[in-house]
């Protein structure tokens, strides 16, 4: 229903196309994002409801040695994905519903294509979807209500296109957090506070993810028309096209283990 009304609201407007999925495995949604980013010209909302298993997601140079804790990662088989875009790191799982903006330079009029100014732009879409729940706001980097974030953001920007990808936190499992280190480069507003201290439940705000989800396509309706595309039509195989996001290896999080024992060692001899 609110593609719909979206749809006739946004006539004449820049065609965005809208996919729909739930419980897709992030590492399969990254490939699509990023194959969408780099092999379409189209316009995309990609909404997944829930990944599983629980899968940490890094940006793409972050430090597995200084945002993850590798060896009860490796314990309990915790999968570790550097994506293609930028950002921090998260932890994401069944509580987890992803909102993905993919565009062309030219899609929304007036907005410059640079981190801060589309990151501008999507705050002002997310206010009208939070409106009635919450104090929202757009602190630095991050979607909060009040202090506390709900909503880590990363992108990627290409000669002439550009991707925004959000992981909002319906609900989330506290011990889940416990996989992740305080990064040393966090923003100002967190005060360095615990996960805990720092994080809010989405769920505590707003009645049900359908609501959120149709509040997002009702938003997108006053800059485009929203047309709804099957999963199945977008997420078929492209064997031509090599991502670069990809799932860390085992022996990928034990050398960098190695590589830490080894630098002691050697400040030890020094």
């Amino acid at each position: 229903m609110a593609a719909g009304v979206a749809g006739a609201r946004g006539a004449g407007r820049p065609l965005m196309r809208l996919v729909t999925m739930s419980g897709v495995p992030i590492l399969r949604q990254l490939h699509l994002e990023e194959r969408l980013l780099r092999r379409t010209g189209d316009n995309w909302c990609i909404i997944n409801d829930g990944t599983a298993p629980a899968t940490i997601v890094m940006g793409v140079s972050g430090r597995v040695s200084e945002l993850v804790e590798i060896e009860p990662v490796l314990r309990d088989k915790v999968p570790v994905i550097r994506r293609f875009s930028g950002g921090g790191t998260v932890i994401v799982d069944q509580g987890t519903v992803f909102a993905t903006f993919i565009c062309s330079k030219t899609a929304i009029p007036g907005l410059q294509p640079f981190p801060r100014d589309i990151m501008s732009w999507t705050g002002q879409l997310y206010d009208k979807v939070f409106d009635s729940f919450g104090e929202f706001h757009l602190r630095e980097n991050d979607y909060a209500f009040s202090q506390r974030k709900f909503g880590g953001n990363a992108q990627s920007i290409t000669r002439d296109r550009w991707v925004h990808h959000t992981s909002f936190l319906w609900d989330y499992d506290m011990k889940n957090m416990d996989y992740l280190k305080i990064p040393k480069r966090a923003p100002d507003y967190r005060l360095a506070r615990n996960h805990t201290d720092f994080l809010c439940r989405m769920k505590e705000y707003m009645p049900s993810r359908s609501v959120f989800t149709e509040g997002i396509i009702s938003a997108l309706g006053d800059h485009f028309t929203v047309e709804p595309t099957e999963p199945e039509a977008v997420l078929s195989d492209d064997t031509g096209f090599k991502p670069s996001t990809k799932l860390l290896s085992p022996q990928d999080l034990e050398d960098v283990i190695a590589s830490k024992e080894s630098l002691k060692v050697q400040e030890v001899e020094a």
